[in-house]
C-alpha cells in the first residue's frame, strides 16, 4: 500500500558532479581564450619589428613581398603602425587581458613593492626606447639594442601582470586580527542637550580613522564604568562626566575614594561655572583624615527621619558595611538581630528630648552601655518594645549564652569606628543632605582612604543611604551621584534608585573593575539588578566572564568569511558571510588604554541609529594640564585656633569626644531615674519591687 522504495540520494551527487565538470570546462576555454590573447600581442610586437626595423630586416634578406602587402593594407585601414605608440599600446593592452585570466599559484614572495618595480622597468623599456631608432649607428646595431629593451620590457610587464593576477583578490592574510570585519560606523553627530555628557571619540572604520561622539543623552538612565586599574575609566570617563554635569548646573554627591581625586576637580569646575545655577551652589567636604578641610554634618539628623524604618536603614547600611559577609546572609537570625538593636537605639534618640542627641557617635556609646540598662530604657517605650523583644525574651528566659552573642554581633564591628576625628565629622550640622534643593543646591564631596576603608566605608555609606532617601523626591533640582570604586563601599538601596529615579532626575553613574568585583562584594543578586536596569555602559579593558557578558550584550553582526585551497596548479577562493560577535570578548580582553566598548541609550526624540561603539576617547592632555596646574586646593575650613592663635585642634576634638561619651552616660542615669520614679512603668518592665524598695528609699 505504501512505497517503501527510499529516495534517490544519487542525483543530487551527480548534479554537482555535472556541475563541476561544466565549470571545469569553463576554466578550460577560459584559459584558451587568454593564451590566443597572449599569442596576438606576440604577434602584433613582431610586426612592430618588422615594420619599424624593416632596414635591417632587408639587410638580413629576411623580409617577403606578400607580408609587406598585408601589413600596407592593415595599416591603412587601422593606422596601427603609422607610430611605434599604437602598436605597442595594442599589444599591452592584449597581454593585460591574458593575465587577468591566468591561473596560477601564489608566490610567497610575491609582494606589491616588486610587482611595482617590475611594472616600473617593464614600462620603461618598453614604451620609451624610441629614441634608439633615431641613433646614427648601423642599421643592425640599433636594431639589436631596440629589440633587446623592447623584449626586456614586454617580459617585464608580463611578469608584472602575472604576479597580480596570482595575488588573491581579497586580501588574505592582510587582516589576521579580523578589524576590517569587526569595526563598524559609529555616531559621527554631535547630540547634545541640558542634561547629556558629550565625549568625542576616534574609530576605526573602513581602513581610516574616523572622528565620532559618545552622546549620553538620557544620564538618568544610570551609567556603569568598567575598566581593570589602569585602563583609563576615570581619566576619560568619570573625570568628563564630573566637569560636563557641574558645567551644566548638576548638584552633585561624589564619592571620592583616592581622596581628593575627585573634590579637587569637582571644586575647581564649580569655582568656574557658578553662573549656571539658578540659586548660588555651595562645595561641602567629608574628610576624615583631614578635619580642618572638612565639614561637619549628622547623617542620622532627626529632622530628616520620620519613620523608624529610616533608622533601620541607616542601621542596616552601617552593619553590612562592617561586616561584607552579611550581604549573602540577609535574614539570618544573628544578622538582622544587632541591626535592629542598633536601629532601636537610632530611633530611640530621634524620639529622646527632641532628638537632641541624635547623632551616630552617641548611638556607638549607647550601645557600649551595659545591656541591662540599655534593655530597661528601650523597652520603656511603647513604639520599641515589639523590637527588643527578641532580646528581652533571651534575658528574661536567662539565654545569656544568646544574648551575648546577640550583642556582641553589634559591638565588635561598631568599635572599630570609636574615633575622635569620626566623631568630630559626624556630630555637627554644618549643611543638610539634601544636596538637590533648588534653593540651596549643593556640591558634596566625601573621601575615603585605602589605607582605613574598612573604618570609614561603613560611616561613608550612611550618609550614601541617607542622600538616597533625601533626592529620590519629585520637584528637585537636576543631580548626579558618581560613585568611583563602587565596591569599597555598601551603597543600600541603589538597585531601586537606578529604578526609580530617572523620573527625578538624578543622574547615576557607578565606577568599578569588573562584574565580579559586585558579585562579591554586593551579593549576586543584587549585582544582577545593578547590570540589567543601567542603560549607559562603559568598558575599558576587562576580561574573563565580564567580557564575554559584555560581548554578548552587544550583539552579533555579519561577516565575510574566506577560504583558499591551494594546490600546485590552481588557487580557489571561496567567500561566505556569517552572523558573529560584534565585538568578541577577546578584543575586550585586550583594549589600549583610552580605548573603550560600550552601549548608550537614547530619548524619544533624540534617536542614536547606532548605540553601540568601540572607540578611542579623545581627551586633550595638553588642556588637561594646563587645567589641573591651575588648580585650586580645597580651603581650609576649621582654624582650630583660640584667641592667641594657637593650634586646638587635638584638644577640641578630645573635648567633642569626651562631651560625647558623658551625654550617654547622663541619657542612661535620666533615663534610669525616670523609669524609677514611675511605679506603673517598673511594674510592666518587671522591675516592681526594685522600682517600690528604691523608691521608698528616696
Amino acid at each position: 500500500m505504501f512505497d517503501k522504495r527510499k529516495p534517490d540520494t544519487k542525483r543530487p551527487a551527480s548534479t554537482k558532479q555535472g556541475k563541476r565538470m561544466q565549470q571545469e570546462d569553463d576554466l578550460r576555454a577560459l584559459a584558451k581564450i587568454m593564451e590566443f590573447g597572449r599569442a596576438v600581442s606576440i604577434i602584433i610586437m613582431v610586426v612592430h619589428v618588422y615594420v619599424f626595423c624593416h632596414e635591417s630586416i632587408r639587410e638580413w634578406s629576411l623580409d617577403v613581398g606578400v607580408i609587406d602587402r598585408i601589413i600596407l593594407n592593415f595599416n591603412r585601414t587601422t593606422g596601427i603602425f603609422d607610430n611605434t605608440l599604437w602598436s605597442k599600446l595594442a599589444a599591452v593592452l592584449l597581454l593585460a587581458i591574458s593575465c587577468m585570466g591566468t591561473i596560477g599559484v601564489k608566490g610567497e614572495g610575491i609582494t606589491w613593492r616588486k610587482i611595482l618595480a617590475a611594472l616600473s622597468v617593464g614600462t620603461a623599456l618598453f614604451f620609451f626606447n624610441w629614441w634608439l631608432l633615431d641613433l646614427r649607428l648601423p642599421h643592425a646595431a640599433v636594431t639589436v639594442l631596440y629589440v633587446s629593451t623592447l623584449t626586456c620590457g614586454y617580459l617585464a610587464l608580463l611578469m608584472a601582470g602575472l604576479w597580480m593576477s596570482r595575488l588573491f583578490r581579497h586580501g588574505l592574510m592582510k587582516d589576521v586580527f579580523n578589524t576590517e570585519n569587526e569595526s563598524f560606523m559609529q555616531e559621527t553627530r554631535l547630540m547634545e542637550n541640558e542634561y547629556s555628557v558629550n565625549l568625542p571619540t576616534r574609530f576605526m572604520y573602513g581602513g581610516r580613522m574616523n572622528d565620532g561622539w559618545i552622546n549620553v543623552v538620557n544620564p538618568f538612565r544610570a551609567t556603569i564604568v568598567l575598566g581593570t586599574p589602569g585602563s583609563g575609566k576615570s581619566y576619560a570617563v568619570v573625570n568628563n562626566y564630573i566637569r560636563q554635569m557641574i558645567s551644566k548646573g548638576y548638584s552633585a554627591y561624589i564619592y571620592d575614594y583616592k581622596f581628593d581625586d575627585l573634590s579637587i576637580i569637582a571644586y575647581n569646575t564649580l569655582l568656574r561655572n557658578m553662573d549656571k545655577y539658578a540659586a548660588a551652589p555651595k562645595f561641602y567636604v567629608i574628610n576624615f583624615d583631614d578635619p580642618r578641610r572638612s565639614h561637619r554634618c549628622n547623617p542620622i539628623n532627626p529632622d530628616f527621619m520620620t519613620d523608624i524604618s529610616d533608622a533601620y536603614e541607616a542601621s542596616y547600611t552601617i552593619m553590612l558595611n562592617l561586616n561584607r559577609t552579611w550581604i549573602e546572609k540577609q535574614g539570618d537570625f544573628f544578622v538582622e538581630s544587632p541591626i535592629i538593636l542598633l536601629a532601636a537605639i537610632i530611633w530611640y534618640l530621634k524620639i529622646y528630648k527632641g532628638g537632641i542627641y541624635c547623632t551616630f557617635p552617641h548611638a556607638v556609646e549607647l550601645l557600649n552601655k551595659p545591656y541591662a540598662d540599655l534593655f530597661v530604657i528601650l523597652t520603656s517605650y511603647p513604639e520599641l518594645e515589639n523590637y527588643l523583644s527578641p532580646f528581652m525574651d533571651a534575658w528574661k528566659g536567662n539565654a545569656q549564652d544568646q544574648l551575648q552573642g546577640q550583642i556582641a554581633s553589634a559591638k565588635i564591628p561598631l568599635t572599630r569606628m570609636i574615633s575622635p576625628q569620626l566623631y568630630w565629622v559626624m556630630t555637627g550640622d554644618d549643611f543638610s543632605l539634601d544636596i538637590n534643593n533648588p534653593q540651596e543646591p549643593k556640591i558634596l564631596c566625601v573621601g575615603n582612604n585605602p589605607d582605613r576603608q574598612n573604618i570609614y566605608s561603613a560611616a561613608l555609606g550612611l550618609y550614601n543611604s541617607r542622600i538616597v532617601k533625601l533626592v529620590n523626591k519629585k520637584g528637585k533640582l537636576k543631580s548626579a551621584i558618581i560613585i568611583d570604586e563602587l565596591p569599597t563601599i555598601y551603597f543600600r538601596g541603589l538597585d531601586n534608585l537606578i529604578a526609580t529615579a530617572r523620573s527625578n532626575k538624578v543622574a547615576v553613574c557607578l565606577g568599578f573593575q569588573d562584574f565580579s568585583q559586585l558579585n562579591r562584594d554586593y551579593g549576586e543578586k543584587e549585582s544582577k539588578v545593578i547590570q540589567n536596569t543601567v542603560g549607559n555602559i562603559f568598558s575599558g579593558q576587562v576580561v574573563g566572564e565580564t567580557a564575554k557578558t559584555l560581548s554578548e550584550r552587544f550583539g552579533k553582526i555579519l561577516q565575510q568569511r574566506q577560504s583558499v585551497s591551494i594546490n600546485r596548479q590552481d588557487v580557489s577562493t571561496s567567500i561566505n558571510t556569517q552572523l558573529d560577535q560584534l565585538i568578541p570578548a577577546s578584543k575586550i580582553s585586550n583594549l589600549s588604554q583610552g580605548t573603550f566598548v560600550g552601549a548608550v541609550s537614547d530619548n524619544i526624540g533624540e534617536k542614536i541609529s547606532q548605540k553601540i561603539f568601540h572607540a578611542e576617547i579623545v581627551v586633550d592632555h595638553d588642556k588637561v594640564g594646563v587645567e589641573e596646574r591651575a588648580y585650586m586646593r580645597i580651603p581650609v575650613i576649621n582654624e582650630f585656633r583660640d584667641k592667641d592663635g594657637n593650634d586646638v585642634m587635638a584638644q577640641q576634638i578630645q573635648r567633642n569626644y569626651d562631651r560625647i561619651k558623658a551625654d550617654a552616660q547622663a541619657i542612661i542615669n535620666d533615663e534610669m531615674e525616670r523609669i524609677k520614679g514611675d511605679l506603673e512603668l517598673c511594674r510592666r518592665l518587671g522591675l516592681g519591687n526594685e522600682g517600690v524598695d528604691k523608691e521608698e528609699q528616696s
